[in-house]
Parts: structure tokens; sequence; C-alpha cells
């Protein structure tokens, strides 16, 4: 007959009060005369508020101990409770995901229904962390006992009433491992729409949008429709390319995108439906590794209406993405692709994680994750990169970016 080992006696210890340098140095101190065993150790800071949680393994004279830690946290200004009990932490469940909520503001009405649904579920809340508080705030939730799958339908249609974003992702080594950025260009990485900028050489802007608008709806079949809006570009001189490059504005965020990723080791890949006359500059000028366009034709110094080759429609974009992952030796799951028009969505859905930024309804009805919020370095968050992190980084390279007010 077996007999069932007893659960090792243990003490979780928990002070707060105002945060001071050596709180955790004098407890540790006062923890090391009793010779015990650390078995979880937590610590969170919130506007100079500590909470300290020690976890450690209950020795013989545990009274004493626990007058000895009492003592130590009043001499250092702290409330402390000691409580007595058995065995580690329970393991965490099973489905274990990451959930990113981002607002602004972000408020507590949208965190109630955020985490109330999280309850309904049957999941549970394991730890919560402050991605960022500027320009927007951003907060990760840990949750366990859930499929990610089924959470993100249950949150999908809580954040678009609430007007906030939510990001479900599995908890996998998957996030921390070396990825490819897959990124549409027109009102994704840049503002607006190179082909009306170049319609306004044309005097036909105006017509060139409204067939722009349905085509990203998703109305029109792309490559109909491209077609026939670079018809209209006839005759329009090939310097005019160079006045719309110069006029080009990115989106908030896109160069500290790209410059904090890949100094974690990211690829980037430019995949566009629209010119490769401006997208292999704008690629060049970020330190892009890939770009992949249609190139607009053009002879005797004037564009002639037609694109050289085949188009890049919804589907040469998807097979773009699993080229650049073939070749930077990824797998599809470690890509991620963000994207606004109809025509990103088999790119979206080919990606580990599909990214709809600012995007027409009918892609965020599509996409797993949407982002609302114009600053695409908000999309780090998503990733496990805090705002706090990116500032040093930058800082570190001598670079300033805007700091979180006060």
């Amino acid at each position: 007959m077996n007999e069932q080992v007893e659960a090792p006696k243990t003490l979780l210890i928990t002070l707060t009060g105002k945060d001071r340098p050596g709180v955790t140095s004098t407890i540790f101190r006062t923890l090391s005369h009793a010779g015990v065993e650390v078995l979880d150790l937590e610590q969170i800071v919130l506007r100079r508020r500590l909470v300290l949680g020690v976890l450690v393994s209950a020795p013989r004279d545990w009274k004493k101990l626990r007058d000895q830690v009492v003592e130590a946290g009043e001499e250092l200004g702290m409330q402390v409770e000691v409580e007595r009990g058995t065995g580690d932490n329970k393991a965490r469940r099973e489905g274990r995901c990451h959930v990113t909520v981002i607002g602004s503001p972000l408020k507590a009405s949208a965190v109630a229904a955020i985490t109330g649904r999280i309850a309904d579920a049957g999941a549970n809340i394991d730890r919560i962390v402050r991605m960022a508080r500027y320009p927007v705030t951003a907060i990760e939730f840990h949750v366990s006992g859930i499929a990610p799958g089924a959470l993100r339908t249950s949150l999908a249609e809580e954040a678009s009433a609430l007007g906030v974003d939510v990001a479900v992702q599995p908890a996998s080594l998957i996030r921390h491992s070396q990825r490819l950025i897959v990124m549409d260009v027109d009102s994704t990485l840049v503002q607006g729409e190179v082909i009306e900028m170049l319609a306004a050489h044309a005097g036909c802007e105006a017509e060139v949008a409204a067939v722009t608008e349905q085509a990203m709806r998703g109305e029109l079949d792309f490559e109909e429709s491209l077609r026939s809006r670079v018809a209209l570009l006839k005759g329009v001189p090939e310097a005019a390319i160079d006045q719309v490059y110069e006029s080009i504005q990115l989106n908030p965020g896109a160069r500290t995108l790209v410059r904090t990723l890949r100094r974690l080791g990211y690829r980037f890949a430019l995949v566009s439906g629209g010119f490769s006359q401006i997208t292999d500059r704008i690629a060049a000028d970020l330190g892009i590794h890939y770009s992949h366009a249609n190139e607009l034709e053009v002879r005797d110094g004037f564009l002639t209406g037609a694109i050289v080759g085949e188009v890049v429609d919804r589907a040469g974009k998807a097979a773009a993405l699993r080229r650049f992952a073939v070749d930077v030796g990824v797998p599809e799951s470690a890509v991620i692709a963000i994207g606004d028009g109809a025509n990103d969505l088999d790119m979206l859905n080919a990606a580990g994680l599909g990214i709809a930024y600012n995007a027409k309804p009918v892609v965020q009805a599509a996409a797993e994750t949407a982002i609302n919020v114009p600053y695409l370095d908000a999309i780090m968050y998503l990733l496990g990169i805090t705002r706090e992190e990116i500032e040093a980084a930058d800082a570190a390279a001598g670079i300033v970016t805007p700091a979180p007010p006060v």
C-alpha cells in the first residue's frame, strides 16, 4: 500500500506600503537566518506603493520567523501578513493566453467588461502587467483555463462595443522567437493611397479615390480595378513619382516599430498592391529587408498607364508572405501580417498573427486581431514589449522618443 506524501508546509508573506530602497533585501536577510527555501516571488509598484509577495518553505519554528518578518516590516513602515499553508502554487490550467487591451483612454468600465467576460468564460487571470501609458494605455492579462480561439470570439464583440482594442494570443515560445513582419504600405505603413497622389497629377484624383475605396472594401475585383485606375495615369511625367515620394507621410510610430524590432532580430517585408517605384525607396529608407509591389510602366519619361508583369493582388500578397518566410527560415506561425484592405485578407489569414490596422469593416470582421489607434508601434505591446523598454533602448542609442506625462 502506497503512502500518500504530505505536501510541505509553506508560508505566504505579503508586504504592502510605501516603496523605498532596501525593502526586498531587508526581508530576505531576515528569511535567510531561518534557512528557508524560496518557492515563489512577485513584486509590483504602483505610484510608489509596493506589494511584495514571497512564498517560502515553513521552518519548524515558523511562528518565530513570522514575528521576525513582522518586526522587520514594521521597521520599514510596511504592513505584513503571514499566512501558513501547504504546498506550492497550483499549476496553471491548460489554455493559457495573453490578452492585450488597448484604449485611448482606457476606462474602468471597459476593463470591468473585459475581465467580466473572462470570468464568465470560466477562465482565470493569473497576472496583469501594464505595457504602456503613452500615447495609449495598454494592459496585458495572463489568462488560463480557456482556448484562445474561444476567448477571442467572446471578447471581440465586447471590444467593438466598448471602443477598445483587444488581442488574444496563445502563450507559446513563438512569442519569444525571431519573427517576420509583413506589412501593407498604403494606409498602413504610410498615410493615404499613393495611386491617389499620382492621380492628382493627372487631374483625376476624385475618380481614382472612389474606385480605390470600393476596392479596399472588397466590392470590386482588385486587379481589374487597379488596371483601370492605372490607365488613368497615362501621360503623367515620371518626375511625379519623385514628388509623391517626397510628400509621403509615415503613420505615427512606423519608424519606432521598425527600429525597435530590428534590434531584436526581426525581419521586415513590404507587400503592396501599390508601386515598387515608391515601396522600394521606403524600404531602403527604413532598413526593411524585402519589398514586393507592382511596377508602373514608364516610357520616354512618362507613365504609359500600364503595369509591368503580373499584378500583386490578394493572392499575390499571401504568396509573397510565404516566399519571404521561407527565405528568412521561419514558419508561417512566426509571421505577423499587418494590413487594412480587402486585398490583405489572404495575407492576414496566412500569418500566425494577422492584424487589421485601422482597417475597413470587412477586414476587421475577418481578422483575428484589430488595432484602431493611430500608432503603428502599439503593435509591439501585443508582442510583450513595454513602452519603457522601447524608450530605454532608444535612449541607449542616443534617440529621443516621446516621454509619458508625469
